[in-house]
This record gives structure tokens, sequence and C-alpha cells, in this order.
């Protein structure tokens, strides 16, 4: 511990901290644009967070200024005041100030420390850098007239992938943030994951909007479903003021319903789907000397990155479609054949934590009889601004249950699939019983659940060593691939996924930040990812049957319609196949 004084106030802090982070444990919020808790700085380019130390030559960023024994920092002179005031102006001023139109309007951070510094509109007007607007993706917009150069992203891709996506490009006042050479993200080996959006200050960097699309589709009077991913419930709270970590499951059902849904299910039908199709292409695997280790295919982040980096190891992927695209090709299918209603005129629209959704619903390979599975995906922040364009008082709403027609139940099996190792211990869960013919008594497979990068288990059932890790964030993955490749690895399954924390912390999931949750815990940005989990372990742990072979609507799917588990049915449906990109397996 060190002692020093903020304000002529003296503290005891932690060796080692920034002024920043020192300040904040001590009650200030000291301006700034760092996101310092994520671990993604720019070593204090915007300068917004001056403060004055004694004894030091000018003023210093405290996002990056150490703290040491008898430091005093003085934050509200009016040196510094004017000094950030001043930063902040000069950011504004190369700023596309189109704040009505931004879909970043009420959590944009420039907005937000413009406001508490107290800039000055207009204070300095000159010329613009050169804009690029990359629309091309089918799930992110970047937007060079909105970027502040914080490098936030560019530390994001690196620290949660190692790929280096983003990079400054140019020099001076031309520099902007962008793929190699200021190409479309469409042109680069992106995964589309979203995760530079989740920490993007500004509308620089947003998901591509889908909302239009689902508004036509009713408009035109074709037959809408809904259906929402497992993660969804633990964070579409928090975009109505709720605690992180609350889960929404009844309010969400209700807010749906009341946007004109013909019907609302709920993906984890298909969670638990996939979990069967999945689980006896391990065994037959294990059993017939298939190609080991199998790899889940969940994740369309993590199945790009496969697809640009490691085409040789595609066949160790798993061939069953994501959830999402599962249940949507049974909705044009068995649901439409039960319902008597036209596979053309319904339209699947998916409620998703992730961006790369809606890249992977654009593949060629996830199309029946010429149909996509699945029509448009709306990310977790989409959603709540449709609730709240209609008016919806969330927090008011009734509970109210998903639809229960051929789809509609689920099991906490599916459900824990929003977090990492929630596939893996599924899975587990399920294989346990075919081997053994017995439900596993503890139900919970704790040796993989928590949020180190990789993990790894063995299992013993019923004689049977069963070697299993997990991974999350490509820069873990790597770790595994690499030995794969090698030759070296022991593994019988491996679950991968694209965002680090799982799809709780997806790219399209609600912008956690302490600055817009003043009533949150101070480590806010520390554990929420924790707290999304332990919403869906809660819910899990609340249902009757936790077992995805124990779901009696996926008993009857297969004795009315699939036969069994990867029948040539089945893999018609919900199985696919990945192609390596040329050009970036070289």
């Amino acid at each position: 511990m060190v002692n020093i004084k903020i304000e002529g106030v003296s503290y005891q802090v932690e060796e080692g901290l920034t002024i920043l982070e020192a300040a904040k444990k001590c009650g200030y919020e000291i301006p700034s644009l760092c996101a310092f808790n994520h671990g993604e700085c720019s070593n204090g380019s915007c300068r917004v967070c001056l403060v004055e130390v004694k004894g030091a030559r000018g003023l210093v960023a405290s996002c990056v200024y150490p703290v040491n024994e008898g430091m005093e920092i003085i934050i509200s002179s009016p040196k510094a005041s004017e000094a950030r005031r001043a930063s902040v102006e000069l950011l504004l001023s190369n700023h596309n100030q189109n704040c009505q139109q931004c879909d970043k309007n009420g959590q944009c951070e420039l907005l937000h420390v413009a406001y508490v510094t107290g800039a000055r509109e207009n204070r300095f007007v000159g010329s613009k850098t050169a804009v690029t607007l990359d629309e091309l993706s089918p799930s992110i917009v970047r937007d060079t007239s909105k970027c502040i150069l914080c490098g936030r992203c560019v530390a994001r891709c690196e620290n949660a992938h190692g790929m280096g996506i983003l990079g400054f490009e140019n020099r001076g006042f031309n520099t902007i943030v962008s793929p190699a050479e200021n190409r479309s993200f469409v042109n680069s080996p992106c995964i589309q994951c979203g995760q530079c959006v989740s920490v993007c200050p500004t509308g620089a960097l947003m998901e591509k909007s889908e909302i239009d699309k689902v508004d036509a589709a009713m408009k035109s009077g074709m037959h809408v479903v809904v259906q929402t991913a497992p993660a969804v419930r633990a964070a579409l709270g928090e975009e109505f003021g709720m605690p992180v970590g609350t889960a929404v499951t009844g309010k969400m059902v209700a807010a749906l319903r009341r946007l004109g849904f013909n019907k609302v299910y709920d993906t984890n039908f298909a969670a638990d789907l996939t979990i069967m199709e999945e689980g006896t292409e391990l065994l037959g695997r294990i059993k017939n000397g298939g190609v080991l280790p199998m790899i889940t295919s969940c994740s369309p982040g993590w199945i790009n990155y496969a697809e640009y980096n490691y085409g040789d190891l595609l066949p160790h992927l798993s061939s069953c479609k994501s959830p999402h695209q599962m249940q949507g090709a049974l909705i044009k299918s068995y649901y439409a054949e039960k319902n008597d209603i036209d596979p053309k005129d319904i339209f699947v629209v998916s409620i998703m934590p992730c961006t790369a959704k809606k890249d992977e619903k654009e593949r060629d390979q996830l199309k029946v009889n010429g149909l996509k599975d699945v029509d448009a995906v709306l990310t977790t922040r989409e959603l709540a601004r449709m609730i709240k364009r209609a008016g919806i008082i969330f927090n008011r709403l009734p509970d109210e249950d998903f639809d229960q027609d051929l789809m509609g139940d689920y099991t906490g099996a599916g459900v824990i699939f929003g977090v990492t190792g929630g596939v893996m211990e599924a899975a587990l869960r399920t294989v346990y019983f075919v081997l053994t013919g017995k439900e596993h008594e503890a139900i919970k497979f704790e040796a993989v659940r928590g949020f180190e990068g990789i993990r790894e288990a063995s299992i013993d059932i019923n004689g049977m060593t069963v070697n299993v890790a997990i991974a999350h964030g490509m820069k873990n993955a790597k770790v595994l691939l690499d030995d794969i490749r090698a030759g070296k690895s022991k593994y019988h399954f491996i679950e991968i996924m694209g965002c680090p924390g799982g799809c709780i912390a997806g790219g399209g999931q609600p912008i956690v930040r302490s600055c817009f949750m003043p009533n949150e815990d101070d480590d806010i940005l520390d554990t929420y990812k924790e707290k999304r989990a332990k919403a869906l372990y809660s819910e899990d742990e609340r249902l009757t049957l936790r077992q995805s072979h124990n779901n009696p609507q996926i008993k009857k799917l297969y004795e009315d319609y699939l036969g069994e588990p990867n029948s040539h049915k089945a893999h018609e449906l919900l199985h696919t196949h990945y192609n390596a990109r040329e050009g970036f397996n070289d």
C-alpha cells in the first residue's frame, strides 16, 4: 500500500494502480475514455483524464500514470478542468455530431464526458479527416467519422483473439482505425464477433441493424416467428435499468408478444436438439475411429476463425448447425407442415447476443430447398431498441411463458449453452446417460465451469475416460488447435466459443460501462460475466428437467419426424459443412 492525497484528503491505495484506478477506489470519477477495467487502453492518447500532480512537469494522463508514495493529486483545479474540457472539444471538432441518428445515442461515452467536462459547442472549427463508411459486412458497420482514435477496439481484438484485425492507418491528421489498407471487414479475416463493438465508446463501430427487415416482414403479412438465445435473458434487463445478472425470461417473452410476433420460441429447444445430434456424433466418432478430437460448432465467430486460419482442421468440427439455425430449419419444415403454412411465407427472426450470427445466417450451406434457415438476426441491443420504440414499460410487464406447441419445452442443459463450458456440460450430461443408462447423480459437472481461458478435465464414464477441454477467445483456442495440428492433443471433445466468457459477453449484448450504471458495484466491469453466468446457472437449477435427452418434445420430434439422432433426415435439416477460406490458409 502507498499513501497518497487526492484534493488534500489522505488515502491508502495499492501500489501499482494508475491515478485513474486509485481515484475510483477512493470515490472519484475522473472523466475518461479509457474503460481501464477492461484492460483496453491506448496509452493516454485522448488526454481526457488529465490531472495535476504536485511536483510533476505539467498535467499527466491519469489512466497511465502510476501512483507512488506521498503523491498529491488535484483533479478539480482550474488548470486541469480547462485542459480536460479542451481535450474533449478537440475530439468533437473532428467528430460527426449527428447524435440524434446515432445508434449509440444514450450510451455514448464521448457525449457523456462532453457533458461532464462542460465542453462548448463548435469551440474549434476546421477541416475534418476524410471519412470511410464500411457497410459491406452483414454484421458490423464501421464509420470513421465517429472514431476518436482511442484504440480500444485495436486492443480488444488483440487481447481476445490475438488477431490484430484493426490497427492505425496513415499518420497525423489522416490517421484512421481500420483493417489493413482500409479494407472492408468482408475483405479481411475478421471473424465478425463484435468484440470491437462492445468496447467502442462512440458509434464508430456498431452492429448492422436488421430492425427494418423485421418491420417489413410484419407489414407484408408474413408469419413471423421469433426465437431467443439463452444468453439474452441474462442481459436484456440491463437495457432497462435492472441490475447486471437479472434474469428476465418472462418479461422478455411478454415484450416479444406485444411487438407482434406470431410465435415466440426459445432457442433452448434447439440447444437440447444440438446435444442429441452432437453427442451422437461424438460417440460415433469414438466408437468407429472417427476424427478426434471433435470440436463444437455452435459459435459462428469460432467457425469463421477456423475457416480463415485452420482449414486443415475443419474435419475436427462437428457437422451440427448452431442451435438457432437448427431451429430455423425446423420452423420452416416440421412447424410449417404441422401448421399447413408454406415455408416461403414464414419469416424467422433470431434474437442473439452475437453479431457473428448475422453473418452466419447468410451462409449458402445454411439453406434448405433454397430457403434460409433464419431470415433476420437482432442483437440483444436491437431488441431493447424495438421495445423502447414501442413504448413498452419493460419493468412493468408480467412474466409470460414461451409458446408451448411443438418446440416449447427446454431443459437446464439448453439454458447453460450461453456461458463458456455450458455446451460441454450439457453434452456430458447426456453422454453420461447414454454410456451408463442412468443420470449423473450430481447433474452438474463442476470441472468444466469457470472463466479460465483454457480448462480441461478427464471424466470417467462407465470405465471410459473421456478427456475434454474448453477454450473461449481465439487466443486461447489457438493453443489447443496448434496441439491438434502437431499431433499432441489428448482430448476426445473440445468446446470453443468465440467470445471471452461465451455468449453472455457476446458482441451484441448490452454495453457495460460504470459511468452509465451508477447503482452497480465499482467492480462491475470485472464481474459482469460472472453475474450473467449466475443467472443462467440459477435458471438451470430451477428447472425440473435438466438433461437434453429428457426433453419430451425432443423425443416426439424424433418419433414423428426425424427418426433418430444423426438420421438421414436429421442430416438434411440439422447438419452442414465448412470450407477453408482461400488466401487466408496459405
